[in-house]
């Protein structure tokens, strides 16, 4: 159903009175339906004093009731022509930034508005505080992401693959009551880890390879997030232990420095200062963490470059990394999320060096 109050904070926050928003969780987001139109447009009006309206294809009709009008279209109309009886043509239309060229474009040639504005960010800031019904959702999702994990850990023998490990991921989430990936998994061995966006391929686990699984599932829609690093079978080199002790220190210091008010580049600059002093520093090569939520990454990061200030409800991930192919690469992940007065560890799986028998 439509949530009102999640329209009008959005509203609140635009430039204009009147905003087409067409991203797929976005329209979830506010209406709590997914639609997922391919090439077809989708998009939900939302206005000043005005319901909010629905336009979208025959093909995907509504079988209920969504609290709005629903206006319907077929691939023989002209869209635009029917947007017109909808939108203030005297005034400015916000968009959002997945808003198709093909489809904003004509709206500007034919004149649907009078001028076109991007309204993302009011969207997306709205959505980055997530309320006590999503936060709930969050915290099921990443505690099946911690049973997960020690289960996909059993996956690990010697001569298996990548790829036949990443094969089995999505039953093991199914059976413990996830709906899907948040993300397609990352399963690193060796070398492979890294590269923090390694895909799984054919290499085999060998003895005294490092095992990174970077995973996440859904939970009634929404996400988790959490990478750990193991070892198989042989104890890490001193080299290795320490560049793993400093992935640790850089994870569990920017979680004790998150807080109402810390800004992001503070947070960030906690993981990236511990790394740096030991020598590591280039070798921490992306931003500290994102904001996490119906899509695993949302518009916020943590890094050097956010000036944002923290506030209650954010949740976002806290995952430096060293990435050595000589020694290790090594990544630790959790999601935290912002309270009054401090943060909530979301993932509880342990941190502690860990050899895989």
């Amino acid at each position: 159903m439509i949530d009102f109050d999640r329209i009008e904070k959005c509203l609140g926050l635009l430039a204009s009175g009147q905003m087409l928003v067409s991203d797929p969780s976005a329209i979830y987001y506010l209406c709590g339906k997914w639609i997922f139109p391919g090439e077809r447009f989708v998009a939900l009006l939302i206005r000043q004093k005005e319901s909010p309206v629905l336009f979208v294809n025959r093909l995907f009709r509504l079988a209920e009731d969504i609290g709005c009008p629903v206006v319907y279209y077929d691939d023989t109309d002209n869209v635009i022509e029917i947007l017109r009886g909808y939108v203030e043509e005297t005034e400015d239309l916000c968009v959002d930034k997945a808003l198709p060229a093909g489809f904003l474009l004509p709206m500007e040639e034919a004149g649907l508005a009078k001028g076109f504005r991007l309204g993302s960010s009011a969207l997306d800031h709205v959505r980055s505080i997530k309320d006590a019904h999503e936060v709930a959702l969050m915290r099921e999702a990443s505690r099946i992401n911690d049973k997960a994990m020690a289960c996909f850990k059993r996956l690990v023998r010697e001569g298996v693959s990548e790829r036949e490990v990443a094969s089995q991921m999505l039953r093991i989430y199914e059976s413990l009551g996830a709906s899907g990936f948040s993300f397609e998994p990352i399963v690193a061995f060796g070398s492979n880890a890294a590269d923090p966006h390694h895909i799984p391929d054919d290499s085999v686990l060998c003895e005294g390879d490092a095992v990174l699984f970077d995973v996440g599932c859904r939970f009634h829609s929404y996400c988790s997030d959490m990478t750990r690093t193991f070892f198989y079978r042989r104890e890490p080199t001193q080299r290795q232990r320490e560049v793993y002790r400093l992935v640790r220190a850089a994870n569990e210091q920017a979680e004790a420095y998150v807080k109402p008010g810390a800004r992001m580049c503070d947070i960030d600059s906690v993981a990236r200062g511990i790394i740096a002093a030991a020598g590591y520093g280039e070798d921490f090569t992306h931003r500290l963490g994102h904001f996490i939520g119906l899509d695993p990454h949302e518009k916020g990061d943590v890094s050097q470059a956010s000036q944002y200030e923290a506030v209650p409800g954010n949740i976002f991930s806290i995952e430096p990394g060293i990435y050595r192919a000589d020694i290790l690469g090594c990544r630790i992940e959790d999601l935290v999320l912002v309270t009054e007065d401090g943060c909530e560890v979301l993932n509880k799986y342990p941190k502690d060096i860990e050899i895989i028998e």
